[in-house]
């Protein structure tokens, strides 16, 4: 008889312990539930991302740091065109190739950074403009194509600062901004490449890529207003 209430016993106190194991369970996922609701309330909706470091001495920084030396001696060997018209040539090449290469490393790795996304595009902005500045220099094209794409960059740094200081948005290129920047990769390739005066068409090869960062430009706006107005709007909700 004994036996048997000893074994009712601890039939009891086996089923106590794995009720209030599964009680705590329920409990700990609710508040790991709440928790989570309560986060993406604060960053209204949107998913928690992993924090990205700021700087570390991997291989898209390096090339990046790299290519932004390398401005230096494509400016010099341009300023004596046409006698490094060939070298200047394939240096400008493979400083936008290996843009395109840093970008693919990062993504592709995992090893994007926060002195990546900013100095990149930097970089970018530099090569763009001392390039088209360097060409004018030395009579390939109008002046008019180094004022714009300085203006450009000019306009594009206030913007591009405003946005993240103010609303917390970066700014990335686009379809449009990328094709820009083909087209001005095209347009600079073909005036380094023909060594003969180009006529009018110095005033001509650079429009489509002009055209297309207008454009680019304008979508930049459209779009971000468009998620500045959003954002009002659910706030206000």
């Amino acid at each position: 008889m004994r036996e048997g209430m000893c074994h009712q016993e601890e039939i009891l106190k086996t089923q106590n312990a794995s009720s209030l194991s599964h009680q705590n369970k329920l409990d700990r996922q609710k508040n790991e539930h709440a928790a989570t609701v309560g986060m993406r309330d604060v960053y209204k909706g949107q998913e928690l991302r992993p924090q990205v470091p700021f700087f570390k001495l991997n291989v898209p920084n390096v090339i990046t740091l790299i290519r932004f030396i390398a401005i230096v001696p494509l400016a010099v060997m341009i300023s004596k065109w046409p006698a490094y018209r060939m070298t200047s040539f394939l240096l400008f090449l493979a400083i936008w190739m290996t843009d395109l290469l840093d970008g693919w490393i990062a993504r592709t790795f995992n090893m994007i950074t926060g002195f990546g996304k900013l100095f990149d595009p930097f970089v970018d902005k530099v090569f763009q403009v001392v390039t088209v500045i360097m060409l004018n220099s030395i009579g390939r094209i109008p002046v008019w194509v180094p004022i714009f794409y300085v203006f450009r960059e000019l306009l594009m740094i206030f913007g591009g600062t405003l946005l993240l200081t103010r609303s917390h948005v970066v700014v990335y290129s686009d379809i449009f901004g990328k094709l820009s920047t083909f087209l001005f990769v095209a347009a600079a390739s073909l005036v380094l490449l023909i060594s003969e005066p180009l006529g009018i068409f110095s005033d001509l090869i650079f429009l489509p890529a002009i055209i297309t960062s207008l454009v680019a430009m304008v979508h930049y706006t459209i779009k971000h207003s468009s998620s500045k107005n959003n954002k009002n709007n659910k706030n206000r909700e």
